[in-house]
């Protein structure tokens, strides 16, 4: 950016200004607060956030340094709530997406769902294209079953929400079923619940930044070793590093190698003759 793109120290000055407003409102409204979801302390949350980014964006233009906050992006956070203080009734929004993945596996479970209904092979019916096989497996299955075993119906799990949203009366019956959907306020969303592989992904990529986090090795440090030890394991000693061997049984199997050298290979003193079938552990395993 250049000099004369950037912000004035007095532009970034009212910013830093306009933040510490912004916390005194947000402040005074959580302190006023008349319920969890009081569209007060929404309002005053998200002048705050915009405040801060709004700073951190002049403050970097400008000095070319950053702030510790982390604004939530608008797609992240829930819309101020607006409905009733106290839900009379409630309605439950799912979406759900499917890949149809194997087509072949799907008509063949919706054909066997439609022989199971006919008392036996029934030839052709619904189940011959994939639009009627989708209708009869949906037909047959409740929504969660269709979601537990979708590998089975050769489908492949797509992005899917959950909204419970606040009504302040029961509907009739009837009154929604020509525009199910038309209905759902995001103001009225008193909880929601989002599945998605993007989430995996990002996810995985903190895993993948904190994975040296807990290494601290210095590459150039050198590993003392006291040269008077005995590194070498015996072979045919059955070593089991979760089991502490008292010092008597060392002294022990010292003694049965010296007297297996004096014998000879395969001789009485041997830990382990040929053939015994055992196998040598290595200490640490």
């Amino acid at each position: 950016m250049s000099d004369a793109a950037q912000p004035t120290a007095a532009e970034v000055r009212a910013a830093a200004e306009a933040v510490k407003t912004a916390l005194d409102r947000h402040l005074a409204a959580v302190e006023r607060r008349s319920g969890e979801d009081d569209p007060a302390v929404y309002e005053a949350f998200n002048e705050l956030a915009a405040a801060a980014e709004e700073y951190d964006e002049l403050l970097y233009d400008r000095h070319d340094e950053v702030t510790p906050f982390e604004i939530p992006a608008a797609e992240d956070a829930l819309p101020p709530y607006r409905g009733p203080e106290e839900a009379n009734a409630l309605s439950v929004l799912i979406r759900r997406d499917y890949a149809v993945t194997e087509p072949q596996r799907l008509l063949a479970q919706a054909q066997r769902v439609s022989d199971l209904d006919a008392g036996g092979p029934g030839g052709g019916g619904p189940a011959d294209t994939v639009h009627g096989a989708l209708g009869v497996l949906f037909g047959e299955f409740e929504p969660d079953e269709i979601a537990s075993r979708h590998k089975e119906f050769g489908l492949e799990e797509g992005d899917s929400t959950l909204w419970v949203t606040a009504s302040d009366s029961a509907a009739e019956p009837g009154e929604w079923l020509s525009a199910p959907f038309d209905q759902a306020d995001p103001h009225r969303v008193i909880c929601r619940f989002d599945v998605s592989a993007v989430f995996d992904d990002e996810l995985d990529d903190d895993a993948l930044d904190g994975s040296d986090a807990d290494l601290d090795v210095d590459p150039d440090a050198d590993l003392d070793v006291d040269p008077d030890v005995d590194l070498d394991v015996d072979p045919d000693v059955d070593l089991d590093p979760d089991v502490a061997v008292p010092l008597d049984e060392v002294d022990e199997l010292d003694e049965r190698d010296e007297a297996g050298d004096s014998d000879g290979p395969g001789g009485p003193g041997d830990a382990a003759g040929p053939g015994d079938g055992r196998r040598p552990r290595r200490a640490g395993l």
